[in-house]
């Protein structure tokens, strides 16, 4: 059945879980928003969000060099104890995320980092962008709303398609390894390396 994006929008705002975990339960549930919200709650996604607000202290600083010994990756990625920072699941996870800073190259983790500043001179090209597109006034805004979250999607590394399966964000990855293990994830802070480049 298909899906609309105001009924992912209404789970999403009723369950905090990722997009593509909303699209696929809804999908999975022939758009009953009750059944919808139970397939996360069984899935263990909607109820990480109610850990999120949980102090995560533990974890592990991780490192990843490319081959070939021109780019790297040092991220630290925190959960609640020391205990599921040395599962299998949560290393390949922090693994994962350093693989795929290397690859994606994100500027932030999430968008509340992204400077006003940088924001307003995007809004700004954007506008340009659509008034030249030649597009009736009263849908510019809109215009410029929808590429912004494009924007976001390219340089945060919690919205960016996760390198491994492009059909979910690294944020919706990390709410699911959450929902597994049971704990909060945060993804504190991370440095990319490549050589050459100017700071």
């Amino acid at each position: 059945m298909t899906v609309t994006a105001a009924q992912v929008k209404e789970l999403r705002d009723k369950t905090n879980a990722g997009m593509m975990d909303c699209k696929k339960a809804l999908q999975e549930s022939n758009g009953d928003m009750d059944a919808a919200i139970k397939y996360l709650r069984e899935k263990g996604i909607a109820s990480a969000e109610k850990r999120a607000g949980r102090s995560a202290k533990e974890g592990l600083i991780h490192s990843y060099i490319h081959p070939g010994s021109k780019l790297g990756v040092l991220v630290e990625v925190n959960c609640e104890t020391d205990f599921v920072a040395r599962t299998d699941d949560f290393n390949r996870m922090v693994c994962d995320i350093a693989m795929h800073i290397a690859a994606s190259s994100p500027k932030y983790i999430a968008r509340e980092e992204v400077t006003e500043d940088e924001l307003q001179a995007e809004r700004e090209v954007l506008l340009k962008q659509a008034e030249n597109s030649g597009k009736p006034a009263n849908v510019l805004e809109k215009i410029v709303e929808g590429r912004l979250e494009k924007f976001y999607s390219q340089i945060c590394l919690l919205e960016q398609p996760f390198v491994k399966d492009m059909n979910q964000t690294v944020g919706d990855m990390v709410k699911e390894v959450a929902g597994r293990i049971g704990e909060n994830i945060v993804v504190r802070r991370f440095s990319r390396f490549q050589l050459g480049e100017e700071e």
